[in-house]
């Protein structure tokens, strides 16, 4: 009897038509590769919206191989947050030729350094704009030193080359620039990297350069108006804004906005919404619309494209500094609110931009529509960027030296408003 012949093996051989035996290798870049895609997920879903499954989906690996790389998803979080604080502070290192060059020279290449990470980074920077304060709190006091020395340079260096300016104009400046170069991870509006690196650069340069009103020429913003404690609905939607804004949408429970409302049981939150995440909504809603329906009436009343805009931009930042928290919730929160009714907003949102992208095109014929929709994300970030920053109610970033940075991101000029 013969010997049985010995069977190739099937990744040698697939005359025969049968599938081949597909041999998987790691790539080298593994863990940049989750590194990555956990980023983007965090800064797309927020922290808490995102699983070690998730992240593996992306991959197309199992979540065994994702745990081999990294011990938890906060390990994740951890490591891609602190890599971009440390990318910042990285962009501030100066070449030996520019050592002993003018303070306006070494600012400008160190803007341009960190215009350059911004792009670079884009999709993954809005976590640290957005998710970074769930980091514990020992991994939150390095970022923040790290951020702070961004700052504090930037600032500095304006110490130097505008010697004219006073400490509170120079801080104001320096935030306004940063928040221009951080807010297109807030946004998916797409142009070539060297027109936007020419639109951030110019965006910088107009904040750095404008004239901003006085300190003592600005009248206070009128505070908001108490919610009459019989008006349950308002109230709640006003107590839940403020918890979501000090503690994070995830650490709020239905329990503690019914007892920051008055009620007495959970239960009674039910009569007015039907979950957490409907309160949410409804706030963003409200917050959408308010934008959307002074569009019309601004257009209507005015003879010029620049003209509506001062009014758009006039409205936009009293409202927003009336309402403070929401326009911060609104920026970190957003991944929260329900599926449906998230679509729905963001729809809204890319209406009430491309209105007011219309108009700065109306003035500046010179930028596509794309580079104006840019602007316009830059100028509204700058408002929530400005008081998250600096606090509230500091005199230094008062309503109208607000007013006065977004009309000189959307007008591309520096002349007095």
């Amino acid at each position: 009897m013969d010997a049985p012949k010995r069977r190739a093996p099937r990744q040698a051989n697939a005359e025969d038509g049968t599938a081949q035996r597909v041999v998987r290798r790691r790539p080298r870049d593994r863990r940049a590769q989750i590194a990555a895609a956990s980023a983007e997920a965090f800064g797309n879903l927020g922290y808490h919206g995102v699983s070690m499954e998730d992240i593996a989906s992306r991959l197309d690996i199992s979540s065994t191989a994702l745990y081999r790389h990294y011990p938890s998803k906060y390990a994740l979080f951890r490591e891609e947050t602190l890599r971009l604080g440390t990318l910042a502070v990285e962009a501030l290192r100066l070449p030996d030729e520019l050592a002993d060059a003018p303070a306006a020279q070494r600012l400008e290449h160190i803007l341009d350094a960190l215009i350059t990470q911004s792009i670079a980074n884009r999709r993954s920077a809005a976590l640290l704009r957005w998710q970074s304060r769930y980091l514990e709190p020992d991994d939150n006091r390095v970022l923040s030193e790290h951020l702070f020395r961004v700052y504090t340079v930037v600032r500095d260096l304006l110490v130097e080359s505008r010697p004219d300016l006073d400490g509170g104009e120079r801080s104001v400046r320096a935030s306004a620039a940063l928040s221009i170069i951080g807010s297109i991870s807030d946004h998916h509006v797409s142009v070539p990297v060297r027109t936007l690196t020419n639109l951030l650069r110019s965006a910088c340069h107009t904040v750095l350069d404008a004239d901003l009103p006085a300190l003592d020429s600005q009248a206070e913003s009128p505070g908001a108006t108490e919610v009459p404690l019989t008006f349950k609905h308002e109230l709640l939607l006003k107590r839940a804004i403020e918890l979501f804004h000090e503690h994070g949408y995830p650490q709020v429970s239905v329990e503690d906005i019914a007892h920051a409302a008055g009620l007495p049981a959970s239960s009674a939150v039910y009569r007015f919404y039907r979950s957490k995440g409907d309160i949410l909504a409804a706030a963003f809603r409200r917050a959408a619309e308010r934008v959307s329906a002074a569009i019309g009436p601004a257009i209507a009343a005015s003879e010029s494209p620049e003209q509506a805009l001062r009014t758009l931009i006039e409205l936009y930042v009293r409202g927003s500094f009336d309402e403070r928290e929401l326009t911060f919730v609104y920026y970190a929160e957003i991944s929260n609110v329900p599926a449906e009714d998230r679509t729905v907003l963001r729809n809204i949102q890319r209406l009430n931009v491309e209105e007011w992208a219309k108009l700065v095109g109306g003035m500046r014929p010179e930028l596509s529509a794309a580079e104006a929709r840019m602007l316009v994300h830059a100028a509204l970030a700058l408002v929530v960027d400005i008081g998250r920053w600096h606090g509230p109610d500091n005199p230094i970033c008062s309503p109208a030296r607000v007013i006065r940075l977004m009309q000189v991101i959307l007008f591309g000029r520096t002349a007095a408003g």
